[in-house]
């Protein structure tokens, strides 16, 4: 009777049952939305002359607002919800990261660096959700996760189509003296 307790208790604090990884992996990416608030929120209220860059920007702020909205429904579909810790952590992450944009002379492409970069986290973040959840039979997860991940790889195409127009401009503001080419 001791061996089949010890063995059920074993199994309450086992982290390697396959649902027990997918949620966590759904809190990660949760508080990677909210970080991704923090950090495109404060990146935008800063931009002044990228008026196209901004825009999208917005664009995707509204986007991430609800990822985080639908990703915080699938924990809720599972009977758990986001973690508090990490959304407050990469939240002062996120902020950490826009603050220190400020005190650099090329602040916009520190911010098109850092938002590419995150992005491709969140791609490869949203296809192993996918993944995970079709593997555990959850087919309104993977069909919420690759829904985000359109969005995701939506936003990275459309940086990835203007480094060159966006380096050029910041150049170009550079060369004529605009103190605000930074942003």
């Amino acid at each position: 009777m001791a061996g089949k307790l010890d063995c059920r208790l074993a199994r309450s604090f086992d982290v390697t049952h396959p649902k027990d990884h997918l949620l966590s992996w759904l809190r990660d990416a949760h508080a990677a939305e909210e970080q991704a608030i923090t950090m495109l929120s404060n990146l935008s209220r800063r931009i002044e002359n990228y008026p196209e860059l901004k825009a999208r920007i917005e664009q995707h702020i509204t986007e991430t607002r609800r990822q985080s909205e639908r990703v915080r429904e699938c924990l809720q579909r599972h009977g758990s919800d986001a973690s508090t810790l990490k959304d407050t952590g990469t939240k002062l992450m996120g902020l950490g990261q826009a603050l220190s944009g400020i005190f650099t002379g090329d602040e916009v492409m520190k911010g098109i660096l850092a938002s590419y970069t995150f992005e491709h986290m969140e791609i490869a973040s949203y296809k192993m959700l996918a993944a995970a959840a079709r593997r555990l039979g959850d087919p309104e997860t993977a069909r919420v996760c690759e829904e985000i991940l359109q969005e995701e790889l939506a936003m990275a195409k459309w940086l990835e189509d203007r480094l060159e127009q966006l380096t050029d401009k910041f150049l170009d503001l550079t060369a004529e003296g605009s103190a605000t080419a930074k942003h």
